[in-house]
């Protein structure tokens, strides 16, 4: 068969059912196949939309993400996604085309490096430079990306190479030497943890979105539930442990409660699963948790030790290693009021400060930007998938919907990229067509690819969009008055486009909300509209996100 035509096959043998991408001159011979290939294909209208809702579909499923794109700048378009899915650990295959081999080297129409391009930004790339190769790159390319830490793969495949007829043979197994991966944890490092844990007076558990992506969620729950530990997660690890919980001390870093902070401060021990302590939850590294020791459970042994040096490490997926950390623990003799004094001093910490404190609401029918993510909440029961953009909508999101369980929650954390809430959207959306999908956007945010609810109408994918509209780059903003002296300079975006007529145009029903008196019954209408939907919500224009840990500063010094 054509090498195309192999590459079908290998994709529905790794169990894929669709694939977002656009079709160019180097990837023409694959859309060919994808014809009559048995594969969803979504068209969308800006490769970054494809890699994003690839993104979006691993990340609400669980399962690796297929995006295709073109050679040169169709390939290029990709990179933004390709970065974002290395950042924040997402099983995605990229799968581009490139030039003629004859053409390689020569500066081409449509050529670019793709493997050169994208190599800081990769798990790993594959440039094919056999017909005969592909099958077997494809089933790498897949084990790869799903195993150990997840990550993005590419695989370049030139478009004369794709044409050729090559002799097919079902792969059914990949083993790779030199491409190890630790999962089990060390046995007596566990032991090692649980007595550390049964001994402190002082812990928090820390969990990350490597607790989501290990599918660990249940066992992070029972292990927090040995005992009574205060339980704080990052921007990304949302839905590990469900909140609302007696436990639950909300999200920790820049826009966390300050329980969680506080605590992480006050720490005698603290139990990292599946995160890497980055900037964002440290603040000043020099300053963060100086009373505590550390134990570091992460898959990746890159992570462990790179911010802050672990006293007990362990290499492991966290579902593996948390089976056998709640059995050691529970195994050993604790002593039953050890945290009452440590709760004693949180619960003070909570009721001081709660979330819902940090903004004062309006007094007339203006409406709010937290009010707004407290009243999606409530319109959508806490049950819906929701994706975000990149600023002061997401960190409201984080701080004023508690989210229940895993795969809930679906933003762009590492790299932070405006344009990522739609397209995810979709991709959620197509993985998950029995759940309600909603955007919560920002209106700077959501133009960087408003194309793709020409996707969203084609192809009846009923996402919600929900834009807090405050007609400013917000979070922007809010450093230029907090750290600028209040120079404002080129973030003020106005009142354009008018949204409502945008989602006319591409076919989408549009409703603008002004009221805060009306709002949850009429988030709830647009919900239950059918198809997607753009709700243009005007919302306080210069409204700060607090509580904040400002940059350079120690988590004991949050201001807001």
């Amino acid at each position: 068969m054509r090498a195309v035509e192999a590459v079908m096959e290998c994709l529905k043998a790794e169990g894929v059912e669709v694939v977002f991408g656009l079709p160019g001159g180097a990837n023409i011979p694959t859309y060919d196949a994808l014809y009559d290939g048995g594969i969803r294909h979504i068209l969308v209208r800006h490769e970054a939309g494809g890699g994003h809702a690839a993104e979006g579909y691993a990340k609400a499923t669980g399962k690796v993400g297929v995006s295709l794109g073109t050679s040169g700048p169709g390939a290029t378009n990709l990179v933004t996604p390709i970065m974002d899915a290395m950042m924040d650990s997402v099983p995605v295959v990229f799968i581009t085309g490139q030039v003629k081999t004859e053409l390689l080297g020569t500066d081409g129409f449509q050529e670019a490096d793709v493997i050169g391009i994208t190599m800081p930004a990769v798990k790993h790339s594959i440039m094919i430079q056999h017909p005969n190769e592909i099958p077997r790159a494809l089933h790498e390319a897949f084990h790869i990306a799903r195993t150990g830490r997840p990550g993005p793969v590419v695989v370049d495949i030139p478009t004369d190479l794709s044409r050729v007829d090559i002799p097919y043979e079902p792969i059914t197994d990949v083993h790779l030497p030199g491409y190890q991966t630790f999962t089990e944890g060390n046995a007596k490092q566990i032991r090692q943890a649980a007595k550390a844990l049964a001994a402190a007076r002082r812990p928090v558990i820390y969990g990350g979105g490597g607790i989501i992506n290990s599918n660990a969620a249940a066992e992070f729950t029972e292990f927090c539930r040995t005992d009574r530990f205060p339980v704080t997660c990052t921007l990304m690890g949302l839905g590990a442990y469900p909140a609302p919980d007696p436990q639950w001390l909300g999200m920790l870093g820049m826009h966390g409660t300050r329980a969680a902070n506080y605590a992480m401060d006050e720490a005698d021990l603290i139990c990292c699963i599946g995160a890497r302590f980055d900037d964002r939850i440290t603040g000043k590294l020099s300053e963060f948790a100086p009373r505590a020791k550390f134990i570091h459970v992460d898959v990746d042994p890159a992570e462990i030790s790179k911010n802050i040096p672990a006293h007990i490490p362990i290499v492991g997926d966290a579902k593996n290693v948390l089976v056998k950390l709640i059995a050691e623990y529970r195994a050993l003799d604790t002593e039953a009021h050890r945290l009452d004094e440590w709760w004693q001093r949180i619960d003070g910490w909570q009721k001081q400060y709660p979330i819902e404190k940090s903004f004062t609401d309006s007094e007339d029918t203006e409406i709010k930007p937290q009010r707004l993510i407290q009243a999606v909440y409530e319109a959508t029961g806490g049950d819906a998938i929701i994706t975000s953009d990149v600023g002061q909508h997401q960190m409201w999101t984080a701080q004023h919907y508690p989210f229940k369980a895993p795969r809930q929650w679906i933003n762009s954390g590492g790299l932070g990229t405006m344009g990522f809430g739609l397209p995810a959207a979709m991709g959620a959306a197509i993985g998950c067509p029995d759940k309600t999908v909603v955007c919560i956007t920002g209106d700077g945010s959501f133009q960087m690819n408003t194309q793709e609810l020409a996707t969203c109408a084609q192809e009846g994918i009923p996402v919600k969009v929900i834009i807090s509209n405050n007609g400013y780059l917000g979070m922007v903003r809010q450093w230029q008055e907090l750290f600028w002296e209040k120079r404002y300079s080129n973030v003020d975006l106005g009142r354009f486009p008018d949204f409502v007529k945008l989602a006319e145009a591409y076919g989408c029903h549009g409703v603008r909300l002004t009221d805060k008196t009306t709002l949850v019954d009429d988030l709830k209408a647009a919900i239950a509209t059918p198809g997607p939907v753009v709700v243009d919500v005007s919302v306080t224009r210069e409204e700060n996100t607090y509580p904040m840990i400002s940059p350079g500063a120690a988590a004991r010094d949050m201001v807001g």
